[in-house]
């Protein structure tokens, strides 16, 4: 299998931009921001706050964000950004919560 480059969204303006100029999301275990870019490249932002939990929960949530995308990179329109935010709800799920679990929940967005 091969390993896909996630081209990563790292400067803070391109986050405000991002948050103040897109279309919103929801799912149960996140809020996906998602925004045409003039790029013509994909690239994604991953976003856990304190409300989350600690930082091996964040980290979590986090890495089950890069997985998801990796997993279903093509499936995503080439000329956007988006901006993960884990939801607090994960705050004490995050633990018990399967990656298969967070896949069908985050599925909902690029089917």
């Amino acid at each position: 299998m091969e390993t896909v480059k996630i081209n990563k969204i790292k400067k803070n303006n391109d986050f405000n931009l991002i948050y103040n100029n897109s279309r919103k999301i929801y799912t149960r275990y996140a809020i996906i921001f998602m925004r045409e870019n003039k790029n013509k490249n994909r690239r994604f932002g991953f976003v856990a706050s304190k409300k989350t939990g600690n930082s091996v929960k964040r980290n979590r949530i986090k890495r089950l964000f890069r997985e998801f995308v990796r997993n279903n990179h093509e499936r995503f329109e080439i000329d956007r950004d988006y901006i993960f935010v884990g939801k607090a709800i994960l705050k004490d799920k995050i633990k018990d919560l399967s990656y298969r679990d967070f896949e069908k929940d985050l599925k909902k967005l690029i089917v």
